[in-house]
């Protein structure tokens, strides 16, 4: 604050100031307490201290298990009985489609656990014919695929090596009615009934895929190729000698007399017509799951 500078020199009435300066001060005390008892006052308001909140902490990446070398001399994966070790399907009965298959460009190591041991190769092609297997699952840097040659069992593969494709099909097949069904994105496009496997070589249960397709070895099965799957008899030793190491096959036969009843070897038979059909349709990799019934 600034304050005026008073003068030095005393003019002739200065008994008259002296004595006006005390009343001025007297005064300017009594507005001054005043102008304080009217002012308002303004309240005093406790502030509560700021808190800022801390930042959070990122998530950590998920790490990625790494692969282990595999030996040169791991079996291959063929048309016989893949090699044991690899886990169970973890949903063998999830009708839910599986939409991506997976097609090996080389040799690709399959392991029975993310960054588990290596156990088997699985080639481009078997028997001749391109492999496409589904994808049922993923993880981080992992991808589980249906293994050909076994029943409801899966192989865990490292990146690399690989592609995928799309998949629109799925079949579903209940062994109490009898009855294939045929979606494609999720949508039931045809039914049909169908023949089974006999007691003591049921068709099995869970998923498998079409493992690709095959010209018919006999009359017997209508002139009309094969869908061979990738699914074994349960019990190989139960099958007729003949049918020793074949693979469960999708296919159509020359009459429909026993559609509806458990005759075959496993197999899954329905008409002529109804074969042709998906044959026209259905990439290989395309997943079929065998359940009792649906809900």
């Amino acid at each position: 604050m600034l304050f005026d500078r008073f003068s030095a020199r005393r003019p002739a009435g200065w008994l008259l100031a002296a004595l006006g300066v005390p009343l001025l001060l007297v005064v300017a005390l009594l507005v001054g307490r005043a102008l304080t008892s009217t002012a308002p006052t303004t309240p005093t308001v406790a502030v509560p201290p700021t808190t800022v909140p801390a930042p959070a902490s990122p998530s950590p990446r998920e790490s990625v298990p790494p692969a282990a070398p595999a030996p040169a001399d791991l079996p291959v994966v063929t048309y016989d009985p893949a090699p044991r070790g690899f886990p169970a399907d973890p949903a063998p009965a999830d009708t839910g489609p599986l939409s991506e298959g997976l097609r090996p460009d080389r040799n690709v190591a399959a392991y029975d656990a993310p960054g588990g041991r290596p156990l088997a190769f699985l080639a481009p092609t078997i028997s001749g014919v391109r492999l496409t297997v589904p994808i049922v699952e993923r993880r981080a840097g992992w991808t589980a695929v249906l293994l050909p040659s076994a029943n409801r069992t899966v192989a865990w593969l490292p990146s690399g090596g690989w592609t995928t494709v799309a998949l629109r099909d799925q079949i579903v097949v209940e062994r109490r009615t009898h009855r294939l069904t045929w979606n494609r994105d999720g949508r039931a496009v045809r039914s049909w009934p169908v023949s089974l496997g006999m007691s003591g070589q049921l068709t099995p249960l869970g998923r498998t895929f079409v493992l690709g397709r095959t010209p018919p070895p006999q009359d017997v099965y209508g002139g009309v190729d094969i869908f061979a799957l990738g699914a074994i008899p349960d019990d190989p030793d139960a099958v007729p000698t003949g049918l020793r190491g074949a693979h469960i096959g999708l296919h159509s036969w020359y009459n429909d007399d026993t559609l509806g009843e458990n005759v075959t070897n496993g197999c899954i038979r329905l008409t002529r017509g109804a074969q042709r059909q998906l044959l026209a349709e259905l990439e290989p990799g395309t997943s079929l799951v065998v359940v009792d019934r649906l809900p």
